[in-house]
C-alpha cells in the first residue's frame, strides 16, 4: 500500500469540526497529548510501517519546506 496524499476521505469539513471540537477548552499540553494519542492510534490502524515512514517524511518536509510538498508528489 503507498501512501495516499490526494484528498480521500467523505465529510472532510465534518472531520475538520470534529478534530477542532476534541481541541476545545483543552490546554495547550492537553491539545498536543490528544494530537499525540490520535497520530498513535491511526498509526496502530494503518500498520503498514512503509506507509508510516512516508507519511513522517511528508509531514516532515511540508513542514520545513512549507506548502504543500507532500501532495506535489504523486505516491499512490
Amino acid at each position: 500500500m503507498a501512501l495516499i496524499t490526494t484528498p480521500h476521505f467523505d465529510a472532510a469539513d465534518a472531520f475538520y469540526e470534529s478534530l477542532i471540537d476534541a481541541h476545545r477548552d483543552l490546554s495547550a499540553a492537553q491539545s498536543h497529548e490528544l494530537n499525540a494519542k490520535l497520530v498513535l492510534l491511526l498509526a496502530n490502524h494503518i500498520g503498514d510501517a512503509a506507509v508510516l515512514r512516508a507519511a513522517l517524511a511528508a509531514a516532515r518536509a511540508n513542514v520545513l519546506h512549507g506548502g504543500d510538498a507532500a501532495a506535489s508528489k504523486d505516491q499512490r
